[in-house]
Order: C-alpha cells, then structure tokens, then sequence
C-alpha cells in the first residue's frame, strides 16, 4: 500500500500554491462553490491579501462539519494568503438562523469564553500562526461589539440596509414565514439581525485588518453577501486616504453531504466533534476508516493536503482490491493525526487491529479498551463468584445467560475450540479464577469470529 504520513512542516510551509491556482485546486477538490466576479483576479494580483471565515462558539468543539471550511483557511494561507478565524463570541450569543428551523438556546459569556479557548486549540492545529504577512489570526467579534450601543448601532450600521434587502436572503425567507409546511416556527428579531452583525463583522475588519475577503460553506452565501454589500454602501468610511471605495470580495466552498444527499459528519452515536474528550481518538478514526466507498474520494481532497497524484494513485490501488479499504486507511491515517496527532493516531489504530487484525489486548489502555468494545454486550460479574466456578459457568450462568444459554452449549463449543477468553482458547476444565483479567478488572469473550463480550469484575 501507498502510505501516506502526515508532516505539518511539508504541509503547511512547503510546496506553497500558488495565488493564482487557489480556486483551481478548490475546484479539483470538490470544495469550490461559488465566488463573486472579480475574486479570482483580487486573489492573483493583490498577495497577500487577508480573508476570513466565521466559526460558531455555542459547542465547546468544532465538529467534523467544520473541517471543509477550516480546509478552507488552511488552503488560502497554502496559497500564499493570510487567513483569519473569527470566533463570533457575540454572534454566538444570538445564533446563525442559517439552516436552522427553530431559534437556538443562548449562552452567557463565561461559556462562550470557555468554548473559545477550545476552537482556537484546534485551529492551532491546522494553521500557521506566527508574524510573517502570512500568519494566522484569531479574532473574536465580542470584543468590538461589547461597548457598541443599540443606538449606535442603527445609526452607524442598520441604516444602510433595508428591511426588504434582509428578507429576500433565502434563510431568513424560510423561517419568516412560520407556517406548517415550512417546517419553521417563525424568526425573532434578535435573530433576524444576524446578517446585519455579521455584515459589521466584516466592515470591521476590512477597517482593522485590511481583510478584503469572506469565506464560508455555500449555505452562509447570503449573510456573506451582506457584508461585502454593506462595505460597499459605508466605503467612503473604510480606507483612510483611498481615492475610490474599495471593494471586498465573497467565496463559498461545496457543503460535505454524503452520496445519497444527507449531512455528512454525524455517526450513529452523534456528532463526530474534534475534541479527543468529545469523541475519542478511537472513534474518530473508526468514523473515517468506515466511509462508504461511494464517499471516500471526495472526502479524502477535502479533508487531506494529499496531492492530486497521490490521491489518484491510491485510487487506483484501491480499485484493484476494495476490500482492503485502501482509502478509508490513507483518509483516516491523514486527518487522524492532524487533529489528535500521531500517537493517538497510532493507539487508535492498534486498537482497531485489535478486534480486526489479532492485536494485543494488553496494549490498550481502560478508555480505549471500552471505546473498542463500546458496541459489544457487556456484563458485570460479581469477582468473589470466580473463585468458585469454571470458565463454562462464568460463561453461562455467571452471565445470566448473556454469552451462553446453558453449560451444554458452552462446553459443546469450546471443545470445538470456539470460544477465547483475552484472547486464549478456553477448554471446559479451565478455573474462571485462573483467567487474568485485563487491567484487572475486564474479561473479553469472544464466541466464533465476530462475537464479542465484555466482563466487569465488579
């Protein structure tokens, strides 16, 4: 197999693109949406420019979903650009009505705070941040917006969008009306103002930082356009000493949705979040290690730096023998590490060759051992009862019948040599006490190939 390793430096340093092929190699990867005219030559002619995209604090994670538009940043930096988060801690206090149906709960400050600190870790990972013309910024929107009176505000800000500007956005056109059919319960005007703040958003910072470009998934079209829109109609007031107003630019990447159409980034148990505390390395490379194939190609352009003949040539290799999931293991190798690193990425996957490739149970630490064995039945046996049984009743009365209806059945199978307990074959006459239990507390069963239990001494 063609295997791919994950080096920042060679990633993020090296092997710059350059300014004008960004938006091709967005489109060959799958994440091109949409721009405004003029884009493409702002983006060639004016390196370094500066340009942005907006992330929710109301979760204390970023979550899988997230990733297209942090690749986003990470390819505009790549690019010879500098890219700019900013965390809408005041944004957040009011909600995106963007996709949305119903109004969202609020959180006070000390929350937002907290789930801030949180998202910058993360983008920490996959942006460069440092003094060069290019180095990444973290910005939060509360911080110019905490002393900014309503009164201020409609004089400065609101009067120069209308009321009808706002409501022809599609997002707000879906959730104004509030009847049955529209699945929507109406909007308040607290969330009604979103696009406006977040126009401000980018005002401010073409003010501040010379930003002169927003990005975003293709759903935040709208409220993007409404910044460039209320840039144009303030510019006289924006470029000290510019002859003419200048103009601020828009591009929107694809959303990730899976083949058949529905959301991509949640997993049976929820959403997939890029906090190891959240979702455990584990997991997340299960997630990934278990895309469909109909999903893998597209989603190893988006969320790997992967270069069009590498990806192309595990493609190909993964058509000659897909059952070896060639490119579910290159994507999960990839973002793996990138998000939790290369120690995790290397514990997730002996964990995964545990149950699938013979690994060694004993290698695995308590919350890995259960994030392995989280799907399989498990049992609490009393650990006084073992002293006084055999492995077959521990694996049927002991167990209340979960592993084993009676002893008949139990011996029957274990003397076809069909049952393990850690991993070592099980005979009839074995003592349950003289089983080791693994982190002395956990006993793994395993009756045939694919079915596994969980003991507990308890």
């Amino acid at each position: 197999m063609l295997r791919m390793t994950v080096s920042l430096l060679h990633s993020f340093t090296h092997s710059l693109i350059h300014a004008l092929d960004l938006i091709e190699e967005l489109r060959w990867r799958g994440m091109f949406h949409d721009m405004m005219p003029g884009t493409d030559e702002h983006l060639r002619q004016n390196a370094p420019i500066t340009g942005y995209i907006g992330f929710d604090p109301t979760a204390p994670s970023l979550h899988i979903g997230n990733l297209a538009t942090i690749m986003l940043l990470v390819h505009l930096q790549r690019a010879g650009h500098r890219p700019m988060a900013l965390v809408g801690g005041a944004t957040g206090m009011i909600g995106d009505p963007s996709g949305k149906s119903a109004e969202r709960n609020l959180l006070d400050e000390t929350a937002l705070r907290r789930n801030q600190a949180g998202i910058q870790a993360q983008l920490e990972k996959f942006l460069v941040f440092d003094d060069s013309p290019t180095g990444a910024l973290v910005v939060n929107n509360y911080d110019w917006f905490k002393d900014f009176g309503f009164l201020g505000f409609l004089r400065e800000v609101g009067k120069h969008l209308t009321v009808n500007y706002m409501m022809a956005k599609d997002s707000v056109k879906r959730r104004i009306s509030g009847d049955e059919n529209s699945g929507a319960d109406g909007i308040s005007y607290t969330e009604f103002s979103y696009q406006l703040l977040q126009g401000y958003d980018f005002v401010h910072l073409f003010r501040a930082y010379g930003c002169t470009l927003q990005m975003g998934a293709s759903d935040q079209w709208g409220n993007i356009t409404t910044g460039t829109e209320l840039i144009r109609r303030m510019g006289g007031e924006l470029a000290e000493g510019a002859q003419q107003p200048a103009k601020a630019y828009a591009l929107t990447g694809q959303l990730i949705t899976k083949a058949d159409g529905t959301k991509y980034g949640k997993s049976e148990t929820g959403t997939v979040w890029l906090d190891g505390s959240l979702t455990s390395p584990y997991q997340f490379y299960q997630f990934f290690l278990n895309a469909a194939d109909a999903d893998v190609p597209r989603l190893i352009r988006v969320f790997t730096l992967l270069t069009k003949a590498e990806i192309e040539a595990l493609e190909a290799e993964h058509a000659e023998a897909p059952h070896k999931r060639i490119l579910q293991k290159a994507l999960a190798e990839q973002v793996t590490t990138r998000v939790h690193g290369a120690t995790a990425y290397e514990a997730a996957l002996a964990a995964s060759q545990v149950l699938f490739g013979g690994g060694e149970l004993a290698s695995l630490d308590e919350a890995t051992l259960l994030d392995v064995f989280a799907g399989v039945p498990q049992v609490e046996v009393p650990r006084a009862d073992l002293a006084e049984m055999n492995v077959i009743s521990l694996l049927s009365e002991a167990t209340g019948g979960v592993i084993f209806p009676s002893k008949g059945e139990a011996r029957k199978m274990m003397q076809a040599g069909g049952v393990s307990l850690n991993r070592e074959k099980a005979n009839p006459e074995q003592l349950a006490a003289d089983v080791t239990p693994l982190l002395g507390q956990y006993i793994v069963a395993q009756k045939g190939k694919k079915n596994y239990f969980l003991l507990k001494l308890v």
